[in-house]
């Protein structure tokens, strides 16, 4: 992986001038909180709650297959990584390749046929479903006319079931997450060069507070946002909470100045 050379602080994001809707009282119980320093995407998603539950990567071989998806038993490796001499962790992905053009009748098939607990299945169906309307709302078409694309490939299935599935597991009262990084610059995908935010992460941006990142590029991927939206994530400032379990989570992607990457915390409120 090759690391960013340097960062400094005025290259995370600027949140201090977000007049983002007032802290709302939260009861007692658990609660889960992601930082979104830079970026977020389904690999750091799936990072974080692997390490929220503390899992290892045994046990992570066997969820995988225990859900009997069609994905390789050791599809996913959780791996330390450094960036800016600075450990964290993050996963590494292998599947076969594929060119896969799935509609959402397809995926909510291997969905309800494969080994997720009814609560985690909701979820993975609510996540899709959210990415079917926004690229419907994207493309002018009805949700189930979609035709997936990138989200259809198995990384993409994958990554949403298996973070439903840990965040089932862990079960949190609470889900806390900080305004989302956004940066100017373009990404490229099957509809070749689009602009930043995404056209489907645009769409799925409303209502969710934001600031600026100081990167060029893609910090927010769909598959990020729509689960972020069907886990039932609030959007607020650090919780009171005592931590019990931390993580720093790194992404594959590499920003010029500063690390790709969340804060991730589990805990109890008082």
């Amino acid at each position: 992986m090759h690391m960013p050379s340097g960062f400094t602080a005025d290259t995370h994001p600027d949140c201090s001038s977000h007049n983002h809707s007032a802290p709302q009282p939260f009861s007692a119980g658990s609660v889960l909180t992601v930082r979104a320093f830079s970026g977020l995407s389904g690999d750091i998603m799936l990072t974080g709650l692997a390490r929220m539950n503390r899992t290892s990567q045994e046990e992570l071989n066997a969820l995988v297959t225990s859900l009997r998806l069609p994905i390789p038993e050791h599809a996913v490796r959780l791996e330390q990584r450094h960036v800016c001499s600075v450990a964290g962790w993050g996963c590494s992905i292998t599947l076969p390749h594929e060119h896969a053009h799935r509609t959402l009748t397809n995926i909510l098939d291997i969905i309800e046929a494969s080994a997720l607990t009814p609560h985690a299945a909701a979820l993975a169906r609510g996540t899709f479903t959210l990415l079917a309307e926004a690229e419907g709302a994207v493309h002018n078409t009805k949700a189930e006319d979609v035709t997936f694309h990138e989200v259809g490939a198995l990384d993409s299935i994958l990554d949403i079931c298996l973070v439903c599935a840990l965040f089932d597991r862990l079960a949190p009262d609470t889900f806390i997450c900080s305004p989302l990084p956004l940066a100017d610059g373009g990404v490229h995908c099957a509809h070749g060069w689009l602009p930043t935010p995404a056209p489907a992460v645009l769409a799925l941006l409303e209502n969710v507070p934001v600031c600026g990142f100081a990167g060029s590029g893609e910090t927010v991927t769909p598959t990020a946002i729509a689960l972020l939206k069907a886990l039932g994530a609030q959007f607020n400032r650090w919780p009171a909470m005592t931590i019990t379990q931390q993580a720093l989570v790194y992404g594959t992607r590499v920003f010029a100045n500063a690390p790709n990457g969340s804060i991730w915390a589990f805990g109890n409120r008082p």
